[in-house]
Parts: C-alpha cells; sequence; structure tokens
C-alpha cells in the first residue's frame, strides 16, 4: 500500500465531501431554527455512508473480475496511456465550469427546497439521504476515480475493504465538524452557516468544474507514476 495511493484516495474523498448529499444538504438541515436533533442528521450521514459503501463494493467486485478476465491488461501501457488522456481530458474540461458563467441554480435550490421542507424524522430523512445518493450516481466521478485505484492497485480483499470504508466516513467528516461546532457555538457557527449556504446558492455552478479538475488531476498522476514518466524526466534532468 504505498503512500501516493493513500494520498490520491484521500483527495478524491475530501472532493466527495462536498457533493449536494455530503455538505449541501447537511448544511441546510444545520440551518433548521431551533435545537439540532443530532442523532437524525448522523442517521442521515449515516445512510450516505452506507449507500456509498455498497455501490463501491459492488463496483469494485466488479472491476475485480473485469480485471481477472483482462489478466494485465489494465497495467499495459496503452491502457495507462489512456487513463492520463482521460485524467488531462476531466482537468480541460473542468475550466468551462469556471464559476464565472451565469449559475444554474435551480438544481441546487430544489435540493436546498426538499432539504428544508421535510418533517425532519428519521424515516425522512434516511429517504432523503437515499434520494440524494441515487441522484448522484451517474456523476460520482471521484468515487468512480477511487473504485478504478483500488480495483488496479493489487491489494487484498480486505484491505481494499477497509479503504473503501476509510474514504465513505472521510466522505462525511466535513459535514460531522460542522454538526459538532453547531451544537458546541451556535451564536459562532450559524453565521458561517448562512454565508457558506449563499456560497453554495451563487457558486454552485463552479462546483462541478473544480471537482472534474482535482478528479482529473488524480487520475492522471496515477497514470503518470505508473508510466514511470517522472523517473523518466528525473533522469534526463
Amino acid at each position: 500500500m504505498s503512500v501516493g495511493l493513500l494520498l490520491s484516495l484521500a483527495g478524491l474523498a475530501l472532493v466527495d465531501s462536498t457533493s449536494i448529499g455530503t455538505l449541501f444538504i447537511p448544511v441546510w438541515l444545520l440551518l433548521t431554527p431551533g435545537t439540532i436533533n443530532a442523532r437524525r442528521i448522523l442517521v442521515y450521514l449515516g445512510t450516505i455512508v452506507v449507500f456509498y459503501f455498497g455501490v463501491g463494493l459492488l463496483l469494485v467486485v466488479g472491476g475485480s473480475r473485469l480485471a481477472d478476465v483482462l489478466g494485465g491488461a489494465l497495467d499495459n501501457r496503452p491502457v495507462l496511456w489512456a487513463q492520463l488522456a482521460l485524467g488531462v481530458g476531466l482537468f480541460a474540461l473542468s475550466f468551462r465550469y469556471d464559476g464565472k458563467r451565469r449559475p444554474r441554480g435551480g438544481g441546487v435550490l430544489r435540493w436546498r427546497d426538499r432539504a428544508t421542507s421535510g418533517d425532519s424524522s428519521t424515516r425522512w430523512l434516511v429517504g432523503l439521504a437515499l434520494l440524494a445518493a441515487l441522484a448522484e450516481v451517474a456523476t460520482m466521478l471521484p468515487y468512480l476515480g477511487a473504485v478504478g485505484l483500488l480495483t488496479t492497485s493489487g491489494l487484498g480483499a480486505a484491505q481494499i475493504v477497509g479503504l473503501l470504508a476509510g474514504y465513505c466516513l472521510v466522505m462525511v467528516v466535513p459535514a460531522v465538524l460542522l454538526l459538532g461546532a453547531r451544537l458546541a457555538w451556535p451564536k459562532l457557527v450559524e453565521p458561517v452557516l448562512g454565508r457558506l449556504n449563499a456560497w453554495i446558492a451563487r457558486h454552485s455552478g463552479g462546483v462541478l468544474g473544480w471537482i472534474l479538475g482535482i478528479a482529473g488531476f488524480l487520475l492522471a498522476r496515477d497514470a503518470v507514476l505508473r508510466l514511470g514518466l517522472m523517473d523518466e524526466l528525473v533522469i534526463r534532468l
């Protein structure tokens, strides 16, 4: 298990921690007036973790079987060059979502309405978490990148499951920290949450851009290291 793999997974997990399901909705739930019920919000976050972990296991199993069928094809230089091209492409595409264009906040605002219009019961929060996670399945690029790294890492099943579980927990760490701060210092944290909410409404159009950029960078970095391009560059210098 290399340090590079751990850093890549941690970076992707932190990117995933800023999605609608892992950060935006928790912020809106924490802005609810009155006393915050920590248990219910933890149930929401726990549902997100369990869902992502389950999807990750299915993807890893499928990817591992594909890797067994292909043998060492996934480590061939043409495949690694394709991964590098994909990473560079995602990074280049991210500049189209730089936040300077007129934001399309309708989708994000609809999620805010959903988060603030419910009764905050445990059943409703679980349903909201599943709905948010399902809506993000098609766009979970960082998570798909992390699963790809784990599938081709050559690690044992126990290590992969442990890393996947750790990834899913890191995803919700920012939301848990905000919850703890909201409970401990409500008067200090509420204005911060309000500013964060305003930032989400203003810059939601650019969030996808930096998610694509970071995911692309990490995928390209992994390909560069596995291709040995950095070693070749150092030798030439």
